[in-house]
């Protein structure tokens, strides 16, 4: 089952893709910052996202691991 059809991995998803990009705009402020309109403003928009919201984030990747690893 792709992670379109599935709830859980859905979110699994645009965690990791949130994190991703927030990493990379650590390490690279350049790459992300160019690209805040269009199709690569996505890339942006999760750095952001990640950016102002971290506790909130790792609370809920620390969440989606529990619940990946316990299988619920």
């Amino acid at each position: 089952m792709t992670a379109l059809f599935n709830f859980t991995s859905l979110l699994l998803v645009i965690l990791l893709l949130i994190c991703t990009c927030t990493y990379l705009h650590q390490l690279f402020p350049a790459i992300l910052d160019r690209n805040k309109t269009g199709i690569t403003g996505i890339f942006w928009k999760c750095a952001r996202i990640g950016e102002r919201l971290s506790p909130y984030m790792s609370l809920c990747c620390g969440i989606m691991a529990i619940s990946i690893f316990f299988g619920m």
